[in-house]
């Protein structure tokens, strides 16, 4: 397979997950937080993922998923919690989607550009992915120290 289609491909999936997002009758996610992030540019060229009514997303279009910018919370008490990629530290605790959203995409790393036909650990040719930051650092004096899962 080319990059070409590789790029083609892994924007296929990216679309596919999108729309499926879209349209979930929020039994998955809530349909308002699916829109807020579709809405940025940066986050919509990002694989999207949901787990248990938190969003993330990967630079990658397999899991293991590259998870970058950070996850957005289910609102809590009035507010929306953003925490690092992998859940790890928080960027901040705001009142808006579009806020949460926003921090999420400050945190991305430089260069970070469309998800890519791969996981974390495999290249989209089978070969192992070469270790990189799949995060950029949270701001200074936002992030808390939390506990870090094992790739």
């Amino acid at each position: 397979m080319t990059d070409d289609e590789q790029d083609r491909e892994a924007a296929d999936l990216v679309a596919a997950q999108w729309s499926r997002l879209l349209e979930d009758d929020g039994e998955t996610v809530d349909p308002a937080t699916v829109r807020a992030a579709h809405a940025r540019p940066r986050l919509r060229q990002l694989f999207p993922g949901v787990s248990h009514g938190v969003m993330f997303f990967s630079r990658c279009t397999g899991f293991p998923a590259a998870q970058v910018g950070g996850q957005v919370y289910p609102r809590h008490e009035g507010r929306i919690r953003v925490r690092g990629p992998l859940g790890v530290g928080t960027l901040g605790t705001v009142d808006t989607l579009e806020e949460a959203f926003a921090l999420v995409v400050s945190s991305l790393p430089e260069g970070c550009g469309p998800a890519v036909l791969a996981t974390r650990t495999r290249s989209g040719d089978g070969r192992a992915a070469e270790p990189g930051p799949i995060a950029a650092a949270p701001p200074t004096g936002t992030a808390a120290p939390g506990p870090r899962r094992a790739p």
